[in-house]
């Protein structure tokens, strides 16, 4: 058995302990989200709660590694994807909700590097980032399954900058991930999402990538088609409402 299918079946046993000892009816909704939305969500789920709504359970990681848990049987109300991609991998394998996809926010791609080793290098076409990252190496979400890491993958590509760099990219499991990587300093760059830069204190922008090398950036958001707790859907609506997006906004996410 290998190590990535022991991790997801771990991840799953762990989301359903941790959820066995609520009933359905006094728990709130389980979603699933991308890592890139911790903050966001957290602070929505605080405010959700404060309405009087029972507090809903959140679980973080890659939409790869989260589309696999959907797809596992992992319990789960809703999905927040960081790329359409994976949301239509789920919703083909029939775990979807008819009608209850949506866009939930956009972002921007960027370029960081430690706050104590911040890095000089315009972002364009032919870029000397090879030369930048010296013996060090570039940090990415996994440019083959990760949003983040594929959405960066294409970037450098259309950049014409990804031969130069294949061979130094360290593959995170997350966006997340990488970015710690970065803050530790144990690489000289990484990309991550504007979000991500802006939640942390460790790494400083290097620039941000041209909206047009990579395809957009979009969240969208669905409940799960075996869903049964009527405050998924409320909890769902509540983050596409002005309220939801204005908490959005305040962690830096565009309207997608």
């Amino acid at each position: 058995m290998n190590r990535i299918f022991v991790r997801l079946l771990t991840c799953v046993a762990l989301l359903a302990a941790s959820i066995s000892h609520a009933a359905p009816a006094d728990r709130g909704p389980i979603m699933l989200a991308a890592a890139s939305m911790q903050e966001a969500m957290t602070a929505a789920a605080d405010i959700w709660t404060a309405r009087g709504h029972p507090r809903p359970i959140l679980s973080f990681a890659g939409s790869s590694a989260l589309a696999r848990q959907i797809k596992a049987g992992a319990p789960a109300d809703l999905f927040l994807s960081a790329d359409e991609e994976w949301m239509d991998d789920v919703a083909r394998a029939g775990w979807i909700a008819p009608d209850s996809r949506a866009t939930l926010a956009g972002n921007v791609l960027v370029l960081v590097a430690p706050r104590n080793r911040p890095v000089r290098l315009r972002i364009g076409r032919n870029m000397p980032i090879a030369r930048a990252l010296g013996d060090g190496r570039l940090a990415m979400a996994d440019p083959d399954s990760v949003p983040a890491g594929k959405y960066g993958k294409a970037a450098l590509t259309s950049l014409g900058v990804w031969p130069q760099v294949m061979g130094k990219v360290v593959r995170a499991d997350n966006v997340r991930s990488a970015l710690t990587l970065v803050e530790r300093g144990e690489v000289p760059l990484g990309i991550v999402y504007a979000t991500d830069a802006r939640a942390s204190r460790g790494v400083v922008v290097v620039g941000a990538f041209p909206a047009g090398s990579h395809a957009p950036i979009r969240y969208p958001i669905a409940r799960i088609k075996s869903s049964a707790g009527k405050d998924a859907e409320g909890f769902r609506r509540f983050l596409l409402s002005p309220a939801g997006k204005a908490i959005l906004a305040r962690y830096g996410f565009s309207k997608g």
